[in-house]
């Protein structure tokens, strides 16, 4: 619980990023980019960033790797032994669409392991966060971090298995051998329910248990799954690769994700 208090910038940070997020929400024009993947890039993401890196600069001496900021190679990552790592926007493609299921995500690694997450939904306010330590949490309609209680926050999970065997898959994202992983469990668990969903909000789904797994058999980076990674684990929950069933690590050489489990 010390170390959830300790990172209540990390919390005011994610909370302006979303609050940037929002202010150009409302716009006509979202400033769309396309980065040399063809990936979206709005002004949304931009603003979150700023934001975000100027409190994390601030409050605290350890290094920044977001989507959205300059990478630095690996020969000085490498020295890295905690630091921060940032989506200022994940889900960029659903807040083109306008559907809400975007989020910001700031987690912190330590040797390449997640060990504190925040992620924050703007259009909902929600907050979800937790760390190795004091368990995962979540809390509604929080829009003011003067209002901070983590009193007042649902400890995760927070809802039974009395339904049928559920998996979240990528509403923009889902690949074949995604869909033949969904068909497997279909025949091993019988009703099985499916529900698509975009961001980060997959992994918060599985933490705070309205569903049972979730498998990405397609690409992410680690910035994707940094803050959520950290929440499923505080929650009791396994983030691994598929089919190994090893932990997931970070700051690798190579910032693409492998094939994983949330489960």
């Amino acid at each position: 619980m010390k170390d959830i208090v300790n990172y209540w910038f990390a919390i005011e940070a994610a909370l302006n990023g979303g609050k940037a997020i929002m202010d150009i929400y409302s716009k006509d024009d979202l400033g769309i980019e396309y980065k040399a993947d063809e990936s979206p890039l709005t002004l949304a993401d931009k603003a979150a960033h700023n934001e975000i890196v100027e409190i994390l600069e601030k409050q605290s001496e350890l290094p920044i790797l977001s989507e959205e900021g300059g990478l630095p190679n690996y020969a000085e990552r490498s020295t890295w032994d905690t630091y921060w790592l940032i989506d200022p926007l994940d889900g960029t493609k659903e807040f083109i669409k306008r559907n809400g299921e975007f989020t910001v995500n700031i987690a912190l690694i330590e040797k390449g392991v997640p060990v504190f997450g925040v992620i924050y939904v703007p259009v909902t306010k929600t907050l979800y966060f937790g760390d190795k330590k004091g368990g995962a949490f979540k809390w509604a309609n929080f829009e003011q971090l003067e209002e901070f209680n983590i009193e007042k926050c649902l400890k995760l999970p927070i809802i039974g298995k009395n339904r049928a065997f559920t998996m979240v898959g990528s509403r923009s994202h889902m690949s074949k051998e995604t869909m033949a992983y969904m068909k497997e469990m279909e025949l091993k668990h019988g009703e099985v329910e499916i529900i698509s969903c975009g961001s980060s909000l997959k992994l918060c789904m599985v933490a705070e248990g309205s569903a049972d797994a979730y498998p990405r058999f397609a690409p992410t980076m680690e910035w994707d799954t940094g803050a959520g990674d950290a929440i499923c684990r505080a929650a009791g929950f396994q983030v691994v690769q598929y089919p190994s069933d090893v932990p997931v690590t970070y700051n690798k050489e190579n910032l693409l994700n492998p094939w994983f489990l949330v489960k």
